[in-house]
């Protein structure tokens, strides 16, 4: 028996909403009893998708997180519900009987990830099925997954080793939404969005150009990584933990080594980091110059006699 389960690359996903388009096609105003009964024409997608904003202005980035229901290996809706109105079939999905829990609202209170939705018109609770009714029929993967353009989401047997998500999983570093709830959810997440940190570097004598292809360091006292300016001068670096002290460090051949501390309270942009150019062995630094000083006319000494000419005899006064 297979045991299902799905992986999401939030990398890849580029919000065409296709996954929450497709989950509205299959099941808006159809049912599939005993899975599920319609989706109602005015409410929530069994698939959620959360745009998600970081950063400021000028560096920002964007990105978009599917949620179906996470068919969780510890659920708390399955473990809590005595009636058989909730239950766990063999390949591991978690479903909700129509008919069992209908009127049983409580029921949207035993999903921490509140991924459980109420239907008001039929008065019943319900959920992401990962499209059951199809996988019976024969269908290797849930109509989310098929519609993804851009291979997002990947869905599989988790105990078959040849699968296309348990090689992914084997080879690539994924995550869970939530991991302090303890209940081993069955999605996985690739590159969930983390702390980053980005700026720009500058040629202090070159500043009508891009600063391209300039190294940049990041350590956090353990270890360093290390990355480069792009054609515009930009750097960026991602999956950064919160709270923690980082050191940026821009040694370039020729200019003068740039450090600077960052707190990751948040996403951080440095600004603008300008690199000064070093001084080449062997000049000598030109001594600053003495302003001169400005030559006064000088004042002809007062004389009786002027040159070329006699001096004039005082008249005497008549009496």
């Amino acid at each position: 028996m297979a045991r299902y389960g799905m992986l999401i690359n939030i990398d890849r996903c580029n919000g065409c909403y296709s996954c929450y388009m497709a989950c509205r096609d299959e099941f808006e105003g159809n049912d599939y009893l005993p899975y599920s009964a319609a989706q109602p024409v005015e409410g929530k997608s069994w698939m959620k998708v959360i745009e998600k904003e970081r950063g400021s202005t000028p560096k920002v980035r964007v990105d978009y997180i599917a949620i179906p229901c996470l068919q969780c290996s510890n659920a708390p809706c399955v473990n809590k519900s005595s009636d058989g109105a909730v239950y766990r079939r063999p390949d591991g999905i978690v479903i909700i009987d129509p008919e069992k829990a209908k009127g049983n609202k409580d029921i949207l209170l035993n999903c921490p990830h509140r991924l459980i939705y109420w239907n008001e018109e039929r008065g019943i609770p319900q959920k992401c099925t990962f499209c059951a009714h199809l996988l019976d029929q024969g269908w290797k993967e849930p109509r989310c997954v098929e519609a993804c353009p851009d291979g997002a989401l990947v869905f599989g047997d988790l105990d078959d080793p040849s699968s296309e998500i348990s090689r992914l999983m084997s080879a690539t570093e994924t995550e869970e939404l939530n991991p302090d709830f303890g209940l081993r959810p069955k999605v996985r997440y690739i590159d969930l969005p983390k702390i980053f940190i980005a700026g720009e570097i500058v040629l202090g004598d070159r500043t009508g150009e891009c600063a391209a292809g300039i190294k940049v360091y990041l350590s956090d006292g353990s270890a360093m990584i290390e990355t480069q300016t792009d054609s515009f001068g930009d750097f960026e670096f991602d999956g950064l933990k919160q709270g923690r002290t980082y050191n940026i460090r821009v040694d370039h051949e020729g200019y003068l080594a740039v450090d600077r501390q960052v707190v990751t309270y948040s996403d951080t942009n440095v600004g603008v980091i300008e690199l000064k150019k070093k001084e080449k062995k062997g000049t000598k630094r030109s001594p600053l110059s003495k302003p001169r000083a400005v030559s006064q006319p000088k004042r002809a000494k007062p004389s009786g006699k002027a040159k070329g000419r006699k001096p004039v005899k005082p008249r005497k006064r008549r009496k």
